[in-house]
Protein backbone atom coordinates (compact mmCIF):
# COMPACT_ATOMS: atom_id res chain seq x y z
CA UNK A 1 0.00 0.00 0.00
CA UNK A 2 2.88 2.10 0.59
CA UNK A 3 3.04 2.75 -3.14
CA UNK A 4 -0.46 4.57 -3.40
CA UNK A 5 1.26 7.58 -1.45
CA UNK A 6 2.94 10.44 -3.18
CA UNK A 7 6.51 10.50 -3.53
CA UNK A 8 8.80 12.89 -1.56
CA UNK A 9 7.02 12.81 1.55
CA UNK A 10 9.19 9.95 2.90
CA UNK A 11 11.82 12.61 3.73
CA UNK A 12 8.97 14.71 5.46
CA UNK A 13 9.14 13.96 9.53
CA UNK A 14 5.93 15.02 10.93
CA UNK A 15 5.80 17.30 13.54
CA UNK A 16 6.15 16.67 16.85
CA UNK A 17 4.17 18.83 19.06
CA UNK A 18 4.92 19.20 22.75
CA UNK A 19 2.85 17.01 25.21
CA UNK A 20 -0.37 18.05 26.31
CA UNK A 21 -0.86 18.59 29.87
CA UNK A 22 -3.93 16.30 30.35
CA UNK A 23 -2.05 13.48 28.33
CA UNK A 24 0.61 13.34 30.45
CA UNK A 25 -1.08 13.88 33.77
CA UNK A 26 -2.84 10.32 32.57
CA UNK A 27 -0.17 9.15 31.01
CA UNK A 28 2.20 8.92 34.52
CA UNK A 29 -0.54 9.05 36.98
CA UNK A 30 0.84 12.82 38.14
CA UNK A 31 -1.27 16.03 38.60
CA UNK A 32 -0.71 19.48 38.22
CA UNK A 33 1.47 19.12 35.79
CA UNK A 34 3.01 22.34 34.14
CA UNK A 35 4.08 23.07 30.51
CA UNK A 36 6.90 24.90 29.48
CA UNK A 37 7.42 23.09 25.87
CA UNK A 38 5.85 24.84 23.07
CA UNK A 39 6.51 28.34 23.46
CA UNK A 40 2.90 29.46 24.63
CA UNK A 41 2.09 32.21 26.39
CA UNK A 42 1.68 31.02 30.62
CA UNK A 43 -1.42 33.07 30.79
CA UNK A 44 -4.81 33.04 29.40
CA UNK A 45 -6.70 35.51 26.84
CA UNK A 46 -7.24 38.69 27.99
CA UNK A 47 -10.75 38.98 29.65
CA UNK A 48 -12.13 41.31 27.26
CA UNK A 49 -11.53 38.87 24.96
CA UNK A 50 -13.08 36.16 26.21
CA UNK A 51 -16.15 38.12 26.35
CA UNK A 52 -15.64 38.51 22.52
CA UNK A 53 -15.16 34.62 22.43
CA UNK A 54 -18.34 33.92 24.49
CA UNK A 55 -20.24 35.97 22.35
CA UNK A 56 -20.05 34.01 19.07
CA UNK A 57 -20.81 30.40 20.84
CA UNK A 58 -24.46 30.83 20.08
CA UNK A 59 -23.57 31.39 16.29
CA UNK A 60 -21.70 28.03 15.72
CA UNK A 61 -24.23 27.02 13.88
CA UNK A 62 -23.60 29.18 11.19
CA UNK A 63 -19.96 28.95 8.70
CA UNK A 64 -17.32 32.23 9.49
CA UNK A 65 -16.68 34.74 7.11
CA UNK A 66 -15.04 33.40 4.78
CA UNK A 67 -12.36 36.18 4.01
CA UNK A 68 -11.92 37.16 7.94
CA UNK A 69 -13.31 40.56 6.39
CA UNK A 70 -13.60 42.40 9.45
CA UNK A 71 -10.49 41.06 10.94
CA UNK A 72 -8.61 41.38 7.94
CA UNK A 73 -9.96 45.61 8.55
CA UNK A 74 -8.33 45.48 11.88
CA UNK A 75 -5.05 44.24 11.12
CA UNK A 76 -4.93 47.00 8.10
CA UNK A 77 -6.25 50.07 10.71
CA UNK A 78 -3.54 49.17 12.89
CA UNK A 79 -0.80 48.34 10.70
CA UNK A 80 -1.80 50.82 8.11
CA UNK A 81 -1.39 48.90 5.21
CA UNK A 82 -3.67 48.14 2.67
CA UNK A 83 -6.42 45.79 3.14
CA UNK A 84 -5.21 43.88 -0.08
CA UNK A 85 -2.23 43.30 1.16
CA UNK A 86 -3.85 41.34 4.12
CA UNK A 87 -4.18 37.17 4.70
CA UNK A 88 -5.20 35.44 7.92
CA UNK A 89 -4.58 31.65 8.21
CA UNK A 90 -5.21 29.00 10.96
CA UNK A 91 -2.01 30.16 12.45
CA UNK A 92 0.72 31.55 10.84
CA UNK A 93 1.60 27.83 9.91
CA UNK A 94 -0.94 27.30 7.30
CA UNK A 95 0.50 30.45 6.02
CA UNK A 96 3.81 29.04 5.56
CA UNK A 97 2.36 26.25 3.73
CA UNK A 98 0.04 28.72 1.29
CA UNK A 99 2.93 30.49 0.36
CA UNK A 100 5.02 27.41 -0.48
CA UNK A 101 2.08 26.06 -2.38
CA UNK A 102 1.86 28.93 -4.81
CA UNK A 103 5.13 30.17 -5.06
CA UNK A 104 7.11 26.49 -5.58
CA UNK A 105 7.69 24.36 -8.28
CA UNK A 106 9.91 20.92 -8.37
CA UNK A 107 12.98 22.86 -9.23
CA UNK A 108 12.95 25.54 -7.31
CA UNK A 109 14.72 25.82 -4.36
CA UNK A 110 14.13 27.86 -1.09
CA UNK A 111 16.80 29.22 1.71
CA UNK A 112 16.72 28.74 5.54
CA UNK A 113 18.95 28.96 8.62
CA UNK A 114 19.39 26.09 10.57
CA UNK A 115 18.30 25.16 12.92
CA UNK A 116 15.35 27.32 12.61
CA UNK A 117 11.33 27.09 12.50
CA UNK A 118 10.96 23.09 11.75
CA UNK A 119 7.89 23.86 9.22
CA UNK A 120 10.36 25.93 6.53
CA UNK A 121 11.43 22.36 5.61
CA UNK A 122 8.00 20.42 5.46
CA UNK A 123 6.46 23.04 3.85
CA UNK A 124 9.41 23.03 1.16
CA UNK A 125 9.31 19.51 0.72
CA UNK A 126 6.09 19.07 0.39
CA UNK A 127 6.32 20.97 -3.25
CA UNK A 128 9.09 18.98 -4.50
CA UNK A 129 11.00 21.71 -4.21
CA UNK A 130 14.40 21.58 -2.17
CA UNK A 131 15.26 23.38 0.79
CA UNK A 132 19.27 25.24 1.40
CA UNK A 133 19.77 25.31 5.10
CA UNK A 134 22.75 27.66 5.62
CA UNK A 135 23.91 26.54 9.50
CA UNK A 136 23.26 29.32 12.59
CA UNK A 137 26.75 31.49 13.35
CA UNK A 138 27.25 31.69 16.86
CA UNK A 139 23.48 30.57 17.29
CA UNK A 140 22.70 33.62 14.87
CA UNK A 141 21.23 33.76 11.18
CA UNK A 142 24.39 34.08 8.87
CA UNK A 143 22.53 36.36 6.85
CA UNK A 144 26.01 36.81 4.23
CA UNK A 145 26.23 33.17 4.16
CA UNK A 146 22.19 32.71 3.29
CA UNK A 147 22.76 35.78 0.55
CA UNK A 148 25.65 33.57 -0.82
CA UNK A 149 23.62 30.32 -1.00
CA UNK A 150 20.90 31.95 -3.33
CA UNK A 151 20.99 30.95 -7.20
CA UNK A 152 19.14 31.17 -10.10
CA UNK A 153 16.42 28.74 -8.65
CA UNK A 154 15.67 30.55 -5.27
CA UNK A 155 12.13 31.30 -4.64
CA UNK A 156 12.21 31.95 -1.05
CA UNK A 157 14.49 32.72 1.97
CA UNK A 158 13.07 32.41 5.25
CA UNK A 159 14.13 34.54 8.17
CA UNK A 160 12.89 33.59 11.42
CA UNK A 161 13.38 36.75 13.40
CA UNK A 162 13.69 35.59 16.34
CA UNK A 163 15.08 32.23 15.66
CA UNK A 164 13.18 29.27 17.11
CA UNK A 165 15.00 27.12 18.71
CA UNK A 166 17.63 29.75 19.37
CA UNK A 167 15.75 32.98 20.53
CA UNK A 168 18.50 35.36 18.90
CA UNK A 169 17.60 38.41 16.39
CA UNK A 170 19.82 39.86 13.33
CA UNK A 171 19.38 43.67 13.33
CA UNK A 172 18.19 46.33 11.31
CA UNK A 173 22.12 47.18 10.20
CA UNK A 174 22.18 43.15 9.00
CA UNK A 175 19.07 42.67 7.49
CA UNK A 176 19.26 45.63 5.52
CA UNK A 177 22.78 44.59 4.23
CA UNK A 178 20.85 41.38 2.94
CA UNK A 179 17.72 42.97 1.58
CA UNK A 180 20.61 45.18 -0.75
CA UNK A 181 22.39 42.23 -1.64
CA UNK A 182 19.63 39.77 -3.13
CA UNK A 183 18.10 39.69 -6.12
CA UNK A 184 15.10 41.00 -7.26
CA UNK A 185 13.16 38.43 -7.41
CA UNK A 186 13.39 36.55 -4.50
CA UNK A 187 10.87 36.37 -1.74
CA UNK A 188 11.70 37.64 1.95
CA UNK A 189 10.02 36.42 4.32
CA UNK A 190 10.55 37.48 7.47
CA UNK A 191 8.50 35.20 10.39
CA UNK A 192 7.64 37.63 13.37
CA UNK A 193 5.78 35.32 15.37
CA UNK A 194 7.52 36.80 18.65
CA UNK A 195 8.18 40.18 17.49
CA UNK A 196 5.70 41.85 20.65
CA UNK A 197 8.82 40.49 22.63
CA UNK A 198 11.87 41.74 21.51
CA UNK A 199 12.98 45.00 23.95
CA UNK A 200 16.02 45.10 21.94
CA UNK A 201 16.11 48.51 19.69
CA UNK A 202 18.24 47.78 16.88
CA UNK A 203 15.33 44.82 16.31
CA UNK A 204 14.19 45.67 12.57
CA UNK A 205 10.21 44.90 11.82
CA UNK A 206 9.78 42.70 8.42
CA UNK A 207 6.94 45.97 7.69
CA UNK A 208 9.91 48.18 7.10
CA UNK A 209 10.59 46.26 3.74
CA UNK A 210 7.49 45.69 2.40
CA UNK A 211 7.65 48.56 -0.13
CA UNK A 212 11.45 47.93 -1.50
CA UNK A 213 12.69 46.07 -4.46
CA UNK A 214 11.77 42.51 -3.16
CA UNK A 215 8.86 40.55 -2.99
CA UNK A 216 8.35 40.85 1.11
CA UNK A 217 5.85 38.71 3.12
CA UNK A 218 5.33 39.34 6.95
CA UNK A 219 3.90 36.65 9.20
CA UNK A 220 2.73 37.33 12.66
CA UNK A 221 0.35 35.23 15.25
CA UNK A 222 -2.11 36.12 18.08
CA UNK A 223 -0.53 32.47 19.39
CA UNK A 224 2.29 33.86 21.18
CA UNK A 225 1.59 37.28 23.56
CA UNK A 226 -2.09 37.68 23.07
CA UNK A 227 -2.29 33.72 24.42
CA UNK A 228 -4.45 32.70 21.27
CA UNK A 229 -2.76 29.03 20.90
CA UNK A 230 -5.77 27.56 20.72
CA UNK A 231 -7.80 29.44 18.42
CA UNK A 232 -5.26 29.01 15.70
CA UNK A 233 -5.34 32.27 14.30
CA UNK A 234 -2.25 33.98 12.50
CA UNK A 235 -1.60 36.67 9.42
CA UNK A 236 0.21 37.99 6.56
CA UNK A 237 0.97 41.03 5.00
CA UNK A 238 2.29 40.34 1.56
CA UNK A 239 2.11 41.62 -2.58
CA UNK A 240 -1.39 41.79 -3.76
CA UNK A 241 -0.40 39.29 -5.93
CA UNK A 242 0.77 36.30 -3.54
CA UNK A 243 -2.34 37.83 -1.45
CA UNK A 244 -4.78 36.77 -4.49
CA UNK A 245 -2.82 33.60 -5.42
CA UNK A 246 -2.99 32.46 -1.32
CA UNK A 247 -6.76 33.05 -1.48
CA UNK A 248 -6.92 30.59 -4.42
CA UNK A 249 -5.65 27.49 -2.49
CA UNK A 250 -6.85 28.21 0.78
CA UNK A 251 -9.73 26.91 2.40
CA UNK A 252 -13.43 28.62 2.27
CA UNK A 253 -13.71 28.83 5.94
CA UNK A 254 -10.28 28.41 7.13
CA UNK A 255 -10.55 30.80 10.38
CA UNK A 256 -13.11 29.86 12.86
CA UNK A 257 -15.55 32.02 14.48
CA UNK A 258 -14.33 32.40 17.93
CA UNK A 259 -10.71 32.69 16.74
CA UNK A 260 -11.49 36.18 14.31
CA UNK A 261 -13.86 37.28 16.97
CA UNK A 262 -11.03 37.05 19.69
CA UNK A 263 -8.36 38.40 16.95
CA UNK A 264 -10.22 40.86 16.92
CA UNK A 265 -10.86 41.93 20.29
CA UNK A 266 -7.30 41.64 21.44
CA UNK A 267 -6.00 43.88 18.64
CA UNK A 268 -6.75 46.75 21.14
CA UNK A 269 -5.06 45.06 24.36
CA UNK A 270 -2.08 46.70 23.43
CA UNK A 271 -1.48 48.22 27.21
CA UNK A 272 -1.93 44.63 28.01
CA UNK A 273 0.11 43.32 25.19
CA UNK A 274 3.09 45.26 26.52
CA UNK A 275 2.79 44.12 30.03
CA UNK A 276 2.94 40.75 28.57
CA UNK A 277 5.75 41.25 27.16
CA UNK A 278 7.45 43.10 30.59
CA UNK A 279 6.58 39.38 32.25
CA UNK A 280 8.17 37.54 29.85
CA UNK A 281 11.43 39.99 30.54
CA UNK A 282 11.14 39.08 34.15
CA UNK A 283 10.90 35.72 33.55
CA UNK A 284 13.74 35.58 31.34
CA UNK A 285 16.13 37.99 33.56
CA UNK A 286 14.94 35.20 36.47
CA UNK A 287 16.26 31.99 34.76
CA UNK A 288 19.44 33.70 33.50
CA UNK A 289 20.22 34.46 37.20
CA UNK A 290 19.31 30.92 38.29
CA UNK A 291 21.17 29.36 35.69
CA UNK A 292 24.02 31.20 36.25
CA UNK A 293 23.99 30.60 40.03
CA UNK A 294 24.09 26.88 38.87
CA UNK A 295 26.92 27.31 36.46
CA UNK A 296 25.13 26.74 33.51
CA UNK A 297 25.33 28.08 29.76
CA UNK A 298 22.32 29.42 27.76
CA UNK A 299 21.76 31.57 24.89
CA UNK A 300 20.27 34.93 25.41
CA UNK A 301 16.85 35.41 24.13
CA UNK A 302 14.80 37.97 22.77
CA UNK A 303 11.36 35.31 22.70
CA UNK A 304 9.47 33.99 25.46
CA UNK A 305 11.82 30.58 25.63
CA UNK A 306 15.59 29.37 26.18
CA UNK A 307 17.62 27.98 25.38
CA UNK A 308 19.86 26.05 28.33
CA UNK A 309 23.12 23.85 28.22
CA UNK A 310 22.30 21.35 31.66
CA UNK A 311 25.38 19.38 30.92
CA UNK A 312 23.54 16.45 31.25
CA UNK A 313 21.46 13.78 28.61
CA UNK A 314 18.81 16.37 27.68
CA UNK A 315 16.47 13.38 26.96
CA UNK A 316 16.86 11.50 30.09
CA UNK A 317 16.32 14.90 31.63
CA UNK A 318 13.49 15.62 29.96
CA UNK A 319 11.86 12.03 30.45
CA UNK A 320 12.99 13.11 34.45
CA UNK A 321 11.39 16.05 34.48
CA UNK A 322 7.94 14.81 32.99
CA UNK A 323 7.68 12.50 35.69
CA UNK A 324 7.42 15.10 38.04
CA UNK A 325 5.39 16.97 35.98
CA UNK A 326 7.36 19.62 34.40
CA UNK A 327 7.02 19.24 30.85
CA UNK A 328 10.05 20.74 28.58
CA UNK A 329 11.66 20.17 24.72
CA UNK A 330 14.93 18.42 24.81
CA UNK A 331 17.51 19.97 22.72
CA UNK A 332 18.61 17.31 20.67
CA UNK A 333 15.65 17.91 18.38
CA UNK A 334 16.86 20.82 17.45
CA UNK A 335 20.64 19.75 16.95
CA UNK A 336 21.51 21.47 20.81
CA UNK A 337 22.22 17.75 22.38
CA UNK A 338 22.88 18.18 26.44
CA UNK A 339 20.35 21.64 26.23
CA UNK A 340 16.43 21.85 27.04
CA UNK A 341 14.37 24.37 25.31
CA UNK A 342 12.33 26.06 28.45
CA UNK A 343 9.21 28.11 27.27
CA UNK A 344 9.40 31.28 30.47
CA UNK A 345 5.92 30.40 32.82
CA UNK A 346 4.43 31.93 35.91
CA UNK A 347 7.07 33.54 38.60
CA UNK A 348 5.72 30.05 40.19
CA UNK A 349 6.22 28.09 37.54
CA UNK A 350 9.57 29.35 36.32
CA UNK A 351 10.87 28.14 40.21
CA UNK A 352 9.25 25.08 40.00
CA UNK A 353 10.91 24.84 36.72
CA UNK A 354 14.51 25.45 38.54
CA UNK A 355 13.59 23.22 41.68
CA UNK A 356 13.20 20.50 39.54
CA UNK A 357 16.24 21.38 37.09
CA UNK A 358 18.67 20.79 40.47
CA UNK A 359 16.77 17.45 41.37
CA UNK A 360 17.14 16.02 38.03
CA UNK A 361 20.57 17.12 37.38
CA UNK A 362 22.14 15.87 40.39
CA UNK A 363 20.37 12.35 39.93
CA UNK A 364 21.95 12.48 36.56
CA UNK A 365 25.71 13.54 37.65
CA UNK A 366 25.52 11.26 40.55
CA UNK A 367 24.36 8.29 38.36
CA UNK A 368 26.89 8.92 35.36
CA UNK A 369 29.79 9.30 38.55
CA UNK A 370 29.03 5.66 40.16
Amino acid sequence: MDSLIRRGLEDIKPYEPGRPISLVEKELGITKAIKLASNESPYGPFPEVIEAMKAKLSNLNRYPDGGSTFLREKIAEKLDVPLKNIMVGHGSNELLRLIANVLLNPEDEAVAASPSFIVYPTVVKLMNAKLIEVPLKAHRHDLQAMSDAITKRTKIVFICNPNNPTGTIVTKGEVDSFMESIPDKVVVVFDEAYYELVRDESYPSGLDYINGKNPVVVLRTFSKVHGLAGCRVGYGIAPDFIVEAVNKVREPFNVNSVGQAAAIRSLDCEDKVEERSRLNYEGLRYLYSEFERLGLKYIPSHANFVLVDIGVDDRLASKELMKRGVIVRSGDIFGYPNYLRVTVGTPDENARFIAELEGVRKTLLEGALR
